[in-house]
């Protein structure tokens, strides 16, 4: 029998043992919105490292700290760098939730709490793959840093100067997370980059007060008509982005980006059904996929001025407000997209204020890259699948401080079923995801002692 398949074994030997530690975990809160649990939690992580003979602390920072931990075994092999998040969302509303989202309990094959998908269920998953193969071979196949920040739900604004101030400790030849779902069909999955994002504001004022809308109605200004004529410059009928600038910058994807996206399972008419459309948004022959991985978007996430009640009231509002935010690709920005934007608004809309919000950058990784077959490889023997292969994805991660600071290769391996319910109440985790995610993270340290550097 392999090493591997003894460790395998060992995994599905002890995954009552396993379940109900990771329960156990979960049930300590850690909501860093409101620095509730964080550094009990965070601790209790350092004495787990150190049970696994890492080198292990906190890492204090102006917010809540990091946990780092290291094991180096042999400097011929290669080091991976597991990246995750011990804060979870806050568990509001409570009365949605079937049992209470920090006492765990099993209910159809699945762990129901809050952060058994996102993200503690999943990297504990990792440090329960290095305990595998501690107590089968007594050692560890590579060299492992392991680092999990406190703040992740609320921007992780820390992350960026924590990296560049431990550079040193953080050198690692390629950095997996494991965090977010599979496919909806269960099947695995490797994602090599996400978008970025860039949130902003854009604010016009007219009067000094609400006036009556019959008294000043062609003589005051209306801000709201001022966003709506701003907002039908900035994106056409046919859904491109007009905002001068913005795309020129845009590299297109590689052919192996368009192949792996053009692989990718996609049963249109269900997604559309499900959201109750009856047509994509512009532009209309632009490929499903290529619209979340290849193309920036502009959102208007709200728009917000005058009287919103029952009933009428003949009113001219004296303010307005569009809250909104670009999705960044390659190599975007938000530096440079705010500038767009604010030249933008100062050509067509010059009363119009831009409020800069939060930015994160894009981050991508070559499909090409020779440790994305080792991670393959990996998946297959713990799942007995091929994975999906994910170019990129629409949402935004701070996978950039890895791949534009570290300037290392990032790969996210996600364990947790598609409908987690990650954020919102009754999120939870499938049991056989689970001790999968265990497995696939036994494999993955496996296959990389396997290669040296």
């Amino acid at each position: 029998m392999s090493q591997i398949d003894s460790i395998f074994d060992y995994i599905e030997e002890n995954q009552d043992a396993y379940v109900q530690r990771v329960m156990d975990y979960v049930s300590h809160p850690s909501i860093s919105a409101h620095n509730i649990g964080i550094r009990e939690v965070a601790t209790m992580l350092v004495d787990h490292l150190k049970e696994l003979e890492f080198e292990a602390r906190l890492v204090e920072t102006p917010g809540h700290p990091f946990v780092l931990g290291h094991r180096d075994v042999d400097p011929a092999k290669p080091t991976v760098l597991l990246y995750g998040h011990y804060d979870v969302q806050p568990p509001d509303p409570l009365e949605a939730w079937v049992s209470p989202p920090f006492e765990p309990e099993i209910r159809d094959g699945r762990i129901w709490a809050r952060g058994i998908g996102d993200n503690k269920g999943q990297h504990f998953a990792q440090l329960l793959a290095i305990e595998a193969h501690l107590k089968i071979t007594g050692t560890l196949p590579c060299n492992i840093i392991f680092c999990l920040e406190g703040e992740e739900e609320i921007g992780s604004p820390q992350i960026a100067e924590f990296v560049r101030e431990h550079m040193d400790e953080l050198q690692a030849d390629l950095v997996v997370t494991s965090d977010g779902p599979l496919h909806e069909s269960g099947q695995p999955v490797i994602t090599f980059g996400v978008r970025g994002v860039a949130s902003f504001d854009l604010v016009a004022k007219g009067a000094s007060r609400d006036v009556h809308s019959g008294n000043f109605g062609g003589v005051v200004p209306n801000p709201i008509w001022t966003l709506v004529q701003l907002l039908a410059t900035m994106k056409d009928a046919d859904g491109n982005i007009t905002v001068e600038g913005i795309n020129e910058p845009v590299i297109p994807p590689t052919n192996l980006e368009l192949d792996a996206a053009s692989r990718l399972p996609l049963d249109l008419e269900a997604v559309m059904a499900d959201l109750g459309l009856t047509a994509l948004d512009g532009p209309v022959n632009r490929p499903y996929w290529d619209r979340l991985m290849f193309h920036p978007t502009l959102t208007i996430n709200g728009l917000h001025g005058g009287y919103d009640g029952p009933g009428s009231k003949t009113v001219l509002p004296n303010h307005a407000i569009a809250k909104c935010d670009v999705r960044l690709v390659e190599p975007l920005t938000p530096d440079y997209v705010f500038k767009c934007i604010e030249a933008h608004v100062a050509r067509h809309a010059p009363t119009v204020q831009m409020v800069r919000h939060n930015g994160m950058l894009p981050s991508k990784t070559p499909m090409d890259n020779a440790f994305a077959s080792i991670i393959s490889k990996a998946v297959r023997r713990a799942r007995g699948l091929d994975p999906l292969l994910y170019p990129t994805v629409g949402g935004s991660l701070p996978d950039y401080v890895w791949t534009k600071i570290l300037k290392k290769p990032a790969f996210v391996v996600p364990y947790a079923n598609a409908d987690e319910a990650n954020h919102a109440p009754n999120e939870n985790l499938e049991v056989v995801r689970f001790i999968d995610g265990v497995r696939t993270g036994a494999a993955l340290l496996f296959e990389l002692g396997q290669t040296a550097e």
